[in-house]
C-alpha cells in the first residue's frame, strides 16, 4: 500500500474522526492502479469552505466536500492524486439532519472524494450509478450501511 495521505486540520473543531480513520477510509477507496497514491485532505471551517466553493464552483455557501484531482501525472510528484477539502461544520450538520452517524457520514464523504480524484463522477445517471455502487461496496466492507437509502 504505502499511501501518503496527509491530513491538515484548520477547522478549529475537536469532534473530528481520528486521523487514523480518515487515512484508513481514504486508503480503502483507492483502486489497484492508485496504490501508493499521495493525497492531501484539508479539513476547514465554514469561512474557508465558503470561500473555496465560491471561487471554484461559483456557489455562495460552503459545501461538504470539494475534490481537486491533479488529472495527469506530475513529473515532480508522480504519485500525487490531488487535494480534498472537507468543511467540518457542514459535515457535522448534515450528519445530524440526515440522521446518520458522524463517522458513517465522514467515511462516505472521504470515499466519495477519493473516487473523484481517481476520475469517477456523477455527471450523468449512468456514471452516478457506477460511482454510488462503488461507494456502497467500499462502505459495506468497512461496516457502514448504504448512505443513499432513506431511513
Amino acid at each position: 500500500m504505502n499511501e501518503m495521505i496527509v491530513i491538515q486540520n484548520v477547522s478549529n473543531m475537536n469532534s473530528l474522526p481520528a486521523k487514523k480513520l480518515l487515512i484508513e477510509w481514504a486508503s480503502k477507496a483507492l483502486g489497484e492502479d492508485h496504490q501508493g497514491a499521495e493525497i492531501t485532505i484539508r479539513i476547514v471551517d465554514e469561512l474557508e469552505g465558503q470561500s473555496l466553493n465560491k471561487k471554484w464552483r461559483k456557489k455562495k455557501s460552503a459545501t461538504n466536500v470539494l475534490s481537486f484531482p491533479v488529472g495527469k501525472t506530475l513529473k515532480q510528484a508522480p504519485k500525487f492524486l490531488g487535494d480534498i477539502v472537507i468543511c467540518a461544520p457542514v459535515v457535522e450538520r448534515e450528519a445530524y439532519e440526515q440522521d446518520k452517524t458522524f463517522d458513517a457520514h465522514w467515511a462516505h464523504l472521504i470515499i466519495h472524494a477519493v473516487l473523484h480524484l481517481q476520475g469517477y463522477d456523477h455527471d450523468s445517471n449512468k456514471r452516478a450509478e457506477v460511482m454510488e455502487s462503488k461507494e456502497i461496496k467500499i462502505l459495506k466492507k468497512i461496516g457502514y450501511t448504504n448512505p443513499y437509502e432513506q431511513k
